[in-house]
């Protein structure tokens, strides 16, 4: 039978093979289907007949063929996930648009399969749902100056919401708060108008400040250009004084006569003449016995006086002291002085005028001319 078929044992030996290699690709696809190896930060839910049996953490695991199976692979670590800007009215019936960020983390992966068919998808809406009821109790302002209380509060509602589908929100963040371009402009120049109202309130507190400063700059250099010009004056006055004395011991150390007096007060009066203002020159009663003592000079009637040494004594013993023996007050103390003595005689004007009663006012007097000129003998 089999020499009268000779390809019989080349066909068997086909066959054969094909066998083992079914047989092995099965055996294969068995091992490979009982072993499974878990990464780390990965959880492997697994079923049985269809039935939740276990989950496998990370490392290498032996599952029966065709009876267990792999449902779901959950990442253990956290995510972030980023939402769509989202329209929320706000309280004073604005709508503004909302971006929120996601920071969670599956805690229990067989409540993260099982109870909800799409994690993302839910805490995606109950944000949603949540910023709005939030969003709709707060006025545009207090949307945008109270992001950590808004963060806060949806985070709260967010982890006790998912806590039974085994998720933790960690952190909840608005990327942004994106009120109309109406409203954005009107922002715009409230602030541009806020910043102006301090930029000139600075001005002026500093042009204020600068007035203070240098009024009292000036206040101080008045004082002291006050102070400075009374030590002048009185400096000068002493000066003058000095001069006057000086000049006073030489007159009557060189003993001038009648003749030179006269004719020094002749000198003087066309001095006293000169002026545009002098309308009228005024001859005083003493112009007659300077005349007179020029005549008897010039004339000879007036004989040289003769100084015996008794005249002599008696003139020195009346003269007043040289120069040098003088001692004149400090500009200061003279200053002071002065200033008492205006003060007294003030004081004595105005009960004199108390008295009489006519009012004494020391303003009303200085500087005024009398409404007639004062009449003296001749």
């Amino acid at each position: 039978m089999l020499a009268a078929f000779p390809g019989s044992d080349d066909t068997g030996t086909i066959v054969l093979i094909a066998v083992l290699i079914i047989l092995a690709i099965f055996v294969i696809s068995v091992v490979a289907r009982s072993i499974r190896i878990v990464p780390q930060a990965v959880a492997m839910l697994v079923e049985r007949l269809g039935r939740y049996s276990r989950t496998l953490d990370a490392g290498l695991h032996l599952l029966v063929p065709f009876i267990d199976r792999v449902r779901a692979r959950v990442d253990l670590r956290e995510q972030v996930v980023s939402f769509p800007p989202q329209p929320v009215i706000t309280s004073d019936n604005l709508v503004v648009s909302i971006d929120t960020v996601i920071y969670f983390q599956v805690t229990n992966p067989k409540s993260a399969v099982y109870e909800i068919a799409n994690y993302i998808q839910g805490i995606e809406q109950l944000t949603v749902t949540t910023l709005r009821n939030v969003i709709g109790s707060m006025d545009l302002e207090q949307t945008l100056t109270s992001r950590d209380q808004i963060n806060g509060q949806l985070r709260g509602v967010l982890d006790e919401a998912t806590g039974r589908w085994g998720i933790r929100v960690n952190r909840v963040e608005l990327k942004a708060i994106d009120p109309p371009s109406s409203v954005q402009d009107s922002m715009e120049k409230q602030m541009r108008a806020e910043r102006d109202r301090r930029a000139a309130i600075l001005t002026a507190e500093g042009i204020k400040q600068s007035q203070i400063l240098t009024a009292e700059g000036e206040k101080q250099a008045a004082i002291l250009r006050a102070e400075g010009e009374a030590q002048s004056a009185i400096l000068r006055a002493q000066g003058q004084s000095r001069a006057i004395l000086q000049v006073f011991e030489a007159i009557h150390r060189g003993d001038a006569d009648p003749k030179l007096l006269a004719y020094q007060y002749l000198q003087m009066l066309p001095q006293i003449a000169q002026g545009p203002a002098n309308k009228l020159w005024i001859v005083p009663a003493e112009l007659t016995a300077a005349l007179e003592g020029m005549s008897q000079a010039f004339g000879g009637s007036l004989a040289p006086k003769s100084h015996d040494d008794g005249a002599s004594a008696a003139f020195a013993a009346q003269a007043p002291p040289a120069f040098d023996e003088i001692a004149l007050p400090d500009a200061s103390a003279a200053l002071r002085q002065a200033q008492g003595a205006v003060d007294a005689a003030t004081t004595d004007a105005t009960r004199a005028g108390s008295k009489s009663g006519v009012p004494f006012s020391p303003d009303a007097t200085v500087g005024q001319a009398p409404s007639s000129p004062p009449t003296y003998p001749v």
